[in-house]
């Protein structure tokens, strides 16, 4: 299937049409993408606070890719391919603790937190652990480009991206006085929602305001949908608001603010993709981060974590503000799982966007097409 003739969407968005059906139901599009819209690029896999503790580790399926990450003993994340240099074997198969070298459970070679290879029992005979043939300075863990910014960790697999800092300058900037320590709420600040959608429709829904009255009542009942505005960038995009109100408990109590915040923030909230797949929120008094996790063309896995400003942020708000986050984030699941099934209509052209209210999704459509076509050398490299 070619991927190239997606001209209709680069059009100007009063003129645009979306992506065809098959990019978000064909199995053969969904692989195509992976190079392009994941490999190329920064993409987020796990949070660090899934590895909060030195010899914590990981693994994690990115598209297919097996990687695992390691907290280690010097207290740096690195993302590592999981596999041993020897036949290939899986070496971290479930969540745990590594506390001494990272052993293959196939020939017992081992490697230091770092990814040398430290140890090949018999490799040279039975009782000789060395081989002149055997380099063990050429044969450490393929360690995987990576990067952690807002607790998120972000890796690029081809390592031929900029630096995360120069690809993601504008929105480091935009949002440097949140670059401060950031403390995970705990268990009861993480949950993760199922949802039957191509991971494409919900960075979409995600990234406008427009539906809020319909979907979200409760939330446009005080960030009504004149409050918000529209954020587009090239590597990122979504909406902010004018108007965030704190939870309060029963005694009035709010969570505590990150230091040196502007005035901006005292009403202001802004959420936006990091393209292709962090769905970030911050507010004055906590952050959020959304790590969005494709199961094949047709099913998403939404992995959401909640971060505060103190280390201990009060128990009964913290559940407080899960809940009423989940609420939010499950209204919009019938709304992208609707669309999903929606892409089965034959004669369906992609839509329409509004010229007012689809700017920033249409902006995405756009990110997509760009380099699926550069991808098929039907746009040249800029």
């Amino acid at each position: 299937m070619s991927l190239s003739d997606l001209s209709d969407v680069l059009k100007p968005v009063a003129e645009a049409r979306g992506l065809p059906n098959a990019h978000y139901t064909s199995e053969e599009v969904f692989q195509a993408e992976r190079k392009p819209l994941w490999f190329d690029t920064w993409a987020g896999i796990c949070t660090a606070s899934d590895v909060p503790e030195p010899g914590d580790a990981r693994p994690v399926d990115f598209l297919g890719v097996p990687l695992f990450v390691l907290r280690g003993k010097d207290g740096v994340v690195r993302v590592f391919q999981n596999i041993c240099r020897h036949r290939g074997m899986i070496l971290v198969t479930e969540p745990r603790k590594i506390e001494g070298a990272i052993r293959c459970p196939y020939h017992s070679w081992c490697y230091s937190h770092e990814g040398r290879l430290v140890a090949t029992p018999h490799v040279g005979g039975p009782g000789h652990n060395t081989h002149p043939e055997m380099k063990r300075e050429e044969m450490g863990l393929m360690e995987v480009r990576a990067h952690v910014w807002m607790d998120v960790v972000f890796i690029n697999l081809s390592g031929d991206a900029p630096a995360f800092e120069e690809q993601h300058a504008k929105l480091i900037d935009r949002w440097g006085e949140f670059d401060v320590p950031l403390y995970h709420g705990g268990a009861d600040s993480t949950f993760t929602l199922i949802c039957r959608t191509n991971w494409k429709l919900a960075v979409e829904n995600y990234c406008e305001s427009y539906h809020l009255p319909w979907v979200h009542p409760g939330l446009n009942s005080y960030s009504r949908l004149e409050d918000h505005y529209h954020i587009m960038e090239p590597e990122f995009s979504g909406q902010g608001t004018e108007v965030y109100r704190q939870i309060e408990d029963e005694d009035g109590m709010r969570f505590p603010d990150f230091p040196g915040l502007s005035e901006k923030w005292d009403t202001a909230g802004e959420y936006v993709t990091v393209t292709p797949n962090v769905l970030l929120g911050v507010q004055r008094d906590h952050v959020f981060a959304i790590l969005l996790e494709p199961k094949g063309a047709g099913v998403t896995e939404e992995h959401i974590h909640l971060y505060y400003a103190v280390p201990e942020a009060p128990e009964g708000l913290r559940r407080k503000n899960a809940a009423q986050w989940r609420v939010v984030f499950e209204e919009d699941i019938g709304v992208v799982e609707g669309m999903q099934k929606a892409r089965g209509a034959w004669g369906y052209d992609g839509g329409r966007f509004s010229p007012a209210m689809d700017g920033p999704t249409h902006h995405f459509h756009r990110w997509v097409a760009e380099r699926l076509m550069r991808s098929e050398g039907a746009l040249a490299a800029e």
